[in-house]
């Protein structure tokens, strides 16, 4: 299994489908990354040489921001995003959907586990 850039890629993959377990590379970025290299991109990873599996370590180190750098990027402008108040960043600080989805139904996965409103809570609130 070679690893690139901190990452176990999958031997079982052509190149450029390999590579996208990277993250910050898709699969635009593999396809460029494997012509640089000049690397058949119908080969799989397993049937690579050390020495193209260097070119390819040396492309995306010295051309692309991926892993740790890329991750400390997105959560420093989302920081950002949020410390001068904009319209994205509140969404973000609220735990809400920042790109215009609809919330009334749907964002489970932004929101949380569903809350039901029972019949309990309605009489408590009667009694007080």
């Amino acid at each position: 299994m070679a690893r690139i850039a901190g990452i176990n890629v999958p031997d079982n993959k052509k190149v450029p489908y390999s590579i996208t377990a990277i993250f910050g590379i898709g699969i635009n970025f593999a396809n460029d990354i494997v012509k640089k290299a000049n690397v058949d991109p119908d080969k799989q990873m397993k049937d690579l040489t050390e020495e193209e599996i260097e070119k390819i370590r040396q492309i995306i180190n010295n051309d692309y921001q991926v892993e740790g750098d890329l991750k400390m990027v997105v959560s420093g402008n989302i920081k950002r995003l949020k410390e001068i108040n904009t319209y994205r960043g509140v969404r973000h600080l609220k735990n809400l959907p920042a790109r215009g989805q609809r919330t009334k139904t749907n964002a489970r996965t932004k929101r949380g586990k569903k809350i039901t409103m029972g019949s309990g809570r309605k009489q408590a609130n009667l009694k007080t």
